[in-house]
């Protein structure tokens, strides 16, 4: 297992750790439901930084980026993020992931921790044009600090206005003396907040004074656990769950990232745009349990008469809502939102319903 350079932080504060992803890391402190309130009403940080960083540079930088993503990199500006995939030869994704605009010559790949060997695999198969390309992952921490004051809280580490910034940005700055620091909202959770990026040389610096700048507005670490409730409040999907290598985007609900556009061509892209035309046989839903009974991954989604339509990806008892709630893939004719749907939990059919996502609406 890999630590981060957290880990000792995370034991000092009495954290249940375990392995995840490759990582020795913190699942929860004092509870999931603790920890996801206090992301919810104040603010609270994650260590994030077994996430994998890819630099990609030089001339045919762009070229690379619109080749291996489903979204349209050419939209960006610098200083913006864009959510994106990348799409499989076989109708599947490899990955769900981040793409930062530096410049118009240096993007930054930001992908998951359990994927970084694959996706590094496959980025340097693809890369047919030449572009540069560095697996930044083993050299960078990175903080999550999210949560309604997290802004408001890390303000006072840099003179750039970081309390303005919109969705989806980021910033290069000085941050607690530290140069060049990537200060991004992107957030995970669904309430605000921001990702800080640096070298692991600057983790203890930077970890000691976002608590102390954090203290007045009662910051807390919080745990892997924690994240995932809050990410499915918010119906994001979670690679290894909802999406993965045999889930095509336009099944996943992810068609607003896949951009059938004529300057861009995509690995898979004809077949992907044969489905968005033509329909897929099943789609990623969101639903919540009306019988009582918590849903989760793996359990069968039965219709009345008891026919297995489907599966449930991901599901828990959501601590804001207080219900249960759950995302699966089922036949495409029960997907409307308000159908009915059955959940198996040990052998038994629970009631459940077709809802919109997100279920946690951020006022």
């Amino acid at each position: 297992m890999k630590n981060t350079a957290f880990t000792k932080f995370h034991e000092a504060f009495g954290a249940k750790m375990l392995p995840f992803a490759g990582f020795y890391m913190p699942i929860q402190y004092e509870g999931v439901i603790a920890e996801h309130d206090t992301v919810r009403n104040s603010l609270g940080v994650f260590d994030v930084s077994h996430m994998g960083e890819f630099w990609v540079k030089g001339p045919k930088a762009l070229e690379f980026v619109q080749k291996v993503t489903s979204n349209d990199a050419s939209v960006l500006v610098d200083g913006k993020v864009q959510y994106s995939c990348f799409p499989n030869e076989t109708g599947g994704i490899v990955d769900d992931l981040l793409v930062y605009k530096i410049n118009d010559e240096t993007y930054l790949l930001v992908v998951n921790a359990a994927n970084i060997d694959k996706d590094w695999a496959w980025c340097v198969k693809q890369n047919t044009m030449g572009a540069n390309l560095y697996n930044a992952s083993d050299e960078i921490s990175q903080l999550a600090v999210q949560g309604p004051l997290a802004l408001k809280a890390m303000q006072k580490l840099t003179d750039t206005t970081v309390t303005d910034m919109e969705y989806y940005t980021f910033k290069k700055l000085t941050f607690v003396g530290v140069k060049d620091v990537i200060f991004a909202t992107t957030g995970y959770t669904g309430s605000g907040g921001c990702e800080i990026y640096f070298a692991n040389e600057d983790a203890d610096k930077i970890w000691n004074a976002v608590f102390e700048a954090g203290a007045e507005f009662g910051i807390k670490p919080i745990g892997l656990a924690a994240r995932d409730t809050l990410r499915l409040e918010m119906g994001y999907n979670l690679y290894g769950n909802d999406i993965c290598d045999t889930t095509s985007p336009i099944e996943a609900g992810l068609s607003w990232i896949t951009k059938f556009v004529d300057h861009k061509d995509f690995i898979n892209k004809e077949a992907l745009l044969k489905q968005k035309k033509e329909g897929v046989a099943s789609k990623l839903i969101g639903f919540e349990m009306i019988d009582k009974g918590i849903p989760r991954h793996e359990y069968e989604i039965v219709d009345a008469q008891g026919n297995k339509i489907g599966e449930v990806t991901s599901g828990s008892m959501a601590p804001t809502l207080k219900i249960a709630i759950g995302m699966g893939y089922v036949k495409t004719a029960f997907s409307a939102i308000g159908s009915e749907i059955f959940i198996k939990v040990r052998d038994k059919s629970l009631k459940a319903k077709v809802v919109k996502t997100p279920f946690y609406k951020v006022n």
